[in-house]
């Protein structure tokens, strides 16, 4: 269910409408629309937004860990539709361990991206055509930016590469 602050925005009408309960609330801080979605529709919600609300453009995901809260992570989706000029967040919770059906079949530029969230948060895409490290050596133990990383991180030797 949006919130009354989001019934102004026709894309969030049309979402709550299609997806109900998938859709668990929203915000519009600063005028940044922002919605919750179940992590088990967010595939289907994003192709419901490129296909016929616009949403052409995947500008980013990024992960935000609240630990030690439960649901642990935040997957946060940023969108684009360029006709209507018009941003979007999606803001999905998921525990530590819970996988999250990649966005790579709506939009290829999730590639990158699910594979950064992937290599700093730990967070697994099911369906992702290629989930290895992308800034870290793939012996690289831990993921530095969930909240439980040591401070100083690991050692680690540059001198064999």
């Amino acid at each position: 269910m949006i919130p009354e602050e989001l019934k102004g925005l026709p894309e969030a009408v049309a979402l709550d409408a299609r997806f109900g309960a998938a859709i668990q609330g929203g915000h519009n801080q600063s005028n940044e629309p922002a919605l919750f979605v179940d992590a088990s529709s967010i595939s289907e919600v994003c192709r419901f937004l490129k296909q016929e609300q616009g949403f052409i453009r995947l500008s980013g995901i990024c992960g935000v860990d609240w630990y030690p809260q439960s649901p642990r992570f935040e997957l946060v989706y940023l969108l684009h539709a360029g006709q209507k000029n018009l941003r979007l967040k999606l803001k999905v919770r998921v525990d530590d361990g819970q996988e999250v059906d990649s966005v790579f079949p709506v939009w290829r530029s999730a590639n990158w991206y699910e594979r950064e969230v992937f290599d700093m948060f730990g967070i697994q895409f099911r369906n992702h055509p290629d989930l290895r490290r992308i800034l870290l050596p793939a012996d690289w133990e831990g993921y530095p930016l969930r909240k439980d990383y040591p401070v100083h991180g690991h050692k680690y030797s540059y001198q064999d590469e």
